[in-house]
């Protein structure tokens, strides 16, 4: 198991801490770009919570979100709210993604979130 980079968890422990939103990040891993701003893990629980709440074929699996995160120690997962997944040109989905993703498969990353077009 690799040793997750000590920069990342400690921003990740600051977004847990504050509760804010507000802090884009860039990450690379198993060989996606995946660019967007972080969230406390509660918030991001809540809001996937509230999608699946509202489709009429995923609502029983609101309740697994809803349950507390457990805090034992540093952040395992960054979690992203508003985020994409850069391909060529392209942000996948248009209007943005819920990611979870594991720290220690974080392979490169870098503050701030790219910006795409096609121009």
């Amino acid at each position: 198991m690799p040793k997750p980079d000590e920069l990342i968890v400690d921003i990740a422990a600051l977004v847990e801490s504050g509760r804010s939103n507000q802090m884009s990040l860039t990450v690379v891993t198993g060989g996606a770009v995946i660019t967007g701003r972080l969230a406390p893990e509660a918030m991001w629980r809540q809001r996937v919570s509230e999608v699946l709440t509202d489709s009429a074929h995923l609502g029983e699996f609101s309740a697994v979100f809803d349950a507390p995160a457990e805090k034992d120690g540093p952040p395992t997962h960054l979690h992203f709210h508003v985020a994409r997944i850069l391909q060529g040109t392209v942000g996948i989905p248009e209007t943005g993604g819920m990611y979870r993703i594991a720290i220690e498969d974080v392979s490169a990353w870098t503050v701030g979130d790219f910006s795409y077009s096609d121009h």
